[in-house]
């Protein structure tokens, strides 16, 4: 396979952090099979492979509060979890995000892969880090929510805040990215920019186009809410307008991309958006066409075998590499029936996302960024 990357292109991998996060009960598996498609696609020769790490306490408490980290700590070693019931309620453990044996193990190794990959952007001279292990955008300063117990996220970006002055965080997911929205609503060092499906009672229940923002953030939170059924033209469209306003307008000196699978055709949680791997790879090639400093994270993607394709898809495209037509032999194979393409086929459903719906939330969107640039001017006036 040939490639004509020239960036020096990170891929953070561990086994531990592969069997970490591959007993999330929603994703179970998921890590390894997107690893093991990398490798028997031959992108490993294209990519730096750096080993992942725990992250210390220091590393978790830059963004998750004491009381969760000290209820994490309490129960790591609790052979009776149900014991703690009560208790695990306050911190959002329940139903969808239970809790799990060696909980802070967990989230040390979760929290770890991402602060390793922020790492590399900020001080091994990387261009682009990969993690698709992290991405969980739900979590809370206080608690574990929507499947995430540790919101890596936060932690890279605020390890690569003392490196960068700005950075955009872009958020693919199918879900409003919530939690990385709340961690820094309230500062302008960090734009948030989130694309998701939106309306009465879908989880988070959060990300209008009105929510921008509080204090000295407001206005730096950017919400696409899109209908239900997205299809690839709909999506790459809005996605390439909002980005050029935001990157006119922000000029952000790095990126954080969220790129949860969750909206492609046929997952079994997402079942809204009507997206292929083509959807993720355009709108990646036109972030990465700014040639800032780059780290990409996994998040949701519940079809599991899809989200593999998207994913391995997402790295040969960042590498420079081209993929087989078709997945190529090796262990998990049998994973990839009844058909053996790499692509994701999208569904004749309609797209509910009109033009005329589409131009006012851009419309609405460069209205609210009028005010960043403003804020922009007059900093930038005060400093001279």
């Amino acid at each position: 396979m040939s490639s004509n990357c020239t960036k020096k292109v990170v891929y953070i991998d561990s086994k531990h952090l592969r069997k970490e996060c591959d007993r999330i009960p929603q994703v179970n598996g998921r890590a390894t099979l997107v690893h093991e498609l990398i490798v028997a696609c031959g992108l490993l020769n294209h990519l730096t492979p750096v080993p992942s790490r725990l992250a210390t306490e220091e590393e978790i408490s830059s963004f998750h509060s004491r009381l969760y980290i000290d209820f994490l700590q309490q129960v790591n070693e609790s052979d009776d979890l149900e014991a703690h019931e009560d208790e695990q309620e306050e911190f959002g453990l329940g139903y969808d995000t239970p809790l799990l044996s060696r909980m802070y193990d967990h989230v040390r190794v979760i929290g770890g892969g991402s602060v390793v990959a922020a790492e590399a952007l900020t001080s091994s001279g990387a261009e682009v880090a990969i993690n698709w292990c992290g991405g969980w955008h739900h979590a809370q300063r206080d608690g574990a929510e929507g499947f995430c117990y540790v919101n890596d996220i936060a932690m890279a970006i605020l390890k690569m805040c003392k490196k960068f002055q700005r950075i955009l965080y872009v958020d693919m997911d199918l879900h409003h990215g919530d939690g990385v929205q709340n961690a820094f609503a309230s500062t302008s060092r960090v734009m948030t920019l989130s694309l998701h499906h939106h309306g009465p009672g879908i989880y988070p229940c959060s990300g209008d186009v009105t929510d921008v923002g509080i204090s000295n953030g407001r206005y730096y939170a950017v919400n696409v809410p899109l209908h239900e059924g997205v299809s690839d033209s709909t999506y790459c469209d809005v996605f390439q307008k909002v980005t050029e306003k935001v990157f006119d307008t922000y000029r952000p000196d790095a990126l954080v991309v969220q790129c949860g699978a969750d909206g492609l055709h046929g997952d079994p949680v997402g079942c809204a958006f009507n997206l292929t791997s083509e959807t993720y790879t355009t709108c990646a090639s036109l972030l990465l066409s700014r040639g800032l400093p780059t780290l990409f994270l996994g998040g949701g993607g519940y079809n599991l075998p899809n989200t593999a394709r998207c994913w391995v898809a997402l790295t040969a495209a960042i590498a420079g590499c081209k993929l087989p037509a078709e997945v190529p032999e090796h262990d998990f194979l049998g994973e990839y029936g009844p058909y053996f393409e790499f692509g994701v086929q999208p569904s004749l459903r309609k797209d509910y996302n009109t033009k005329e719906y589409i131009d006012s939330i851009v419309q609405q969107i460069t209205e609210n960024l009028k005010h960043v640039e403003l804020k922009e001017k007059s900093q930038s006036s005060e400093k001279r």
